[in-house]
């Protein structure tokens, strides 16, 4: 009797590479599987469960190719027939494959299920109104708020030391903040931090926010006025 030790192990290479010869294969057939689907449901990432007689085929793709393929049978058996960790044990790859023809028949009828579904989708749809008078006046009155507020930063500009600043007022319960650089307005803004801009360097307010606050805009106006004028005041007196 021997203890087995001066005996050579077996070679798996051949069981190895049938398996991965039929790995290869259902590979690049599942990958066909995933190309269609991912077509049909319009992306280039998912997954689809498809059940079938001895359990359930899960097939999940990503850029449009097969990510993996995964057999769940009512037997017990789990297997991931194609995966990008490791390949599958011999064994359970061939009870897969029992089912796989199944698979290939419910992907089948999912098709087939969804021919025609589009029939009598309408693809003729109403005129689209234009926006163009309303972005026309928005934009004619900010021209008009921006006008004002570059004369205002201009003012500024005459009687600070600095280059860039700005005017902040309350009027009615609401913070109104002009910006300047140096004698044109960088911004206006309505709100406090997180509100609206009605002037700004991006992009123009919405036309309820003009709405809302252009009649307002005349109080702000009015709060810079008396401003100056109480600079002026300080000044009352002064000789020389």
């Amino acid at each position: 009797m021997t203890d087995g030790l001066e005996r050579d192990p077996p070679s798996a290479d051949d069981a190895a590479a049938a398996r991965d010869d039929v790995a290869a294969r259902v590979r690049e057939h599942a990958g066909r599987l995933a190309r269609e689907l991912a077509r049909l449901q319009g992306g280039d990432y998912g997954r689809r469960t498809f059940r079938v007689d001895g359990g359930e085929w899960t097939l999940k793709y990503e850029a449009g190719d097969v990510d993996f393929l995964r057999f769940e049978g009512r037997s017990g058996l789990d297997v991931y027939v194609v995966s990008a960790k490791a390949a599958p044990d011999p064994d359970d790859l061939a009870a897969a494959m029992a089912h796989y023809p199944d698979l290939v028949d419910a992907f089948a009828e999912y098709v087939a299920a969804r021919e025609g579904v589009l029939d009598g989708v309408p693809d003729e749809f109403p005129p689209v109104a234009s926006t163009g008078d309303i972005a026309a006046e928005r934009d004619r009155i900010v021209a008009r708020i921006r006008e004002t507020a570059d004369r205002m930063a201009a003012e500024l500009h005459r009687v600070e030391p600095t280059d860039y600043g700005t005017f902040s007022a309350t009027v009615d319960g609401t913070r109104w903040e002009l910006k300047r650089d140096v004698d044109t307005v960088s911004y206006l803004r309505v709100g406090g931090e997180g509100g609206v801009y009605l002037v700004s360097q991006y992009a123009p307010p919405a036309p309820g926010d003009v709405r809302e606050y252009a009649p307002r805009f005349s109080g702000f106006v009015e709060a810079f006025n008396d401003e100056i004028v109480e600079l002026g005041d300080a000044l009352d007196g002064v000789d020389l």
